[in-house]
């Protein structure tokens, strides 16, 4: 998974998980078309994209490349999109520093040096994998990711 990718999935994430909230309890095809949607149902849906946009004026153009991207995703890549989010809002932000580290670490690699490097990962211990993100910490990144 590349970078651009990564960031596109949280980026993604301004533009869904609104919805979830909203749709958490009722199945998709028990919510209503945009148009019968309440202008509070409207409001909720928009208002994190809003402050986001608001927020961070610099990255305006990259949120709009994501929402086109998004818009293109079949729906079996953009459930997989959610998946990763969804994993991303329930870690702790050592577990998150944790997988930027391994991302970091992995990208560039190819897919055989990728899978040495992770079966290596799974056998070491929590303090063993505690001590390698400190000794290789990712960059930093930048607000908003």
């Amino acid at each position: 998974m590349t970078r651009r990718f990564t960031v596109l999935l949280l980026a993604a994430s301004a533009l869904t998980v609104p919805t979830f909230a909203l749709a958490q309890d009722a199945k998709p095809d028990a919510l209503p078309a945009w148009d019968q949607l309440t202008p509070a149902q409207r409001e909720l849906l928009i208002a994190p994209v809003r402050d986001r946009w608001n927020r961070e004026p610099e990255r305006r153009p990259q949120l709009m490349e994501f929402a086109k991207r998004w818009q293109t995703m079949p729906p079996p890549q953009r459930e997989r999109a959610r998946q990763g989010m969804r994993r991303w809002e329930g870690m702790t932000p050592e577990q998150r520093e944790q997988a930027r580290a391994l991302f970091h670490a992995v990208r560039d690699m190819d897919k055989d040096a990728r899978r040495a490097f992770m079966d290596k990962w799974r056998q070491m211990s929590p303090q063993q994998q505690a001590d390698w993100v400190r000794a290789h910490p990712a960059p930093a990144h930048p607000p908003g990711e």
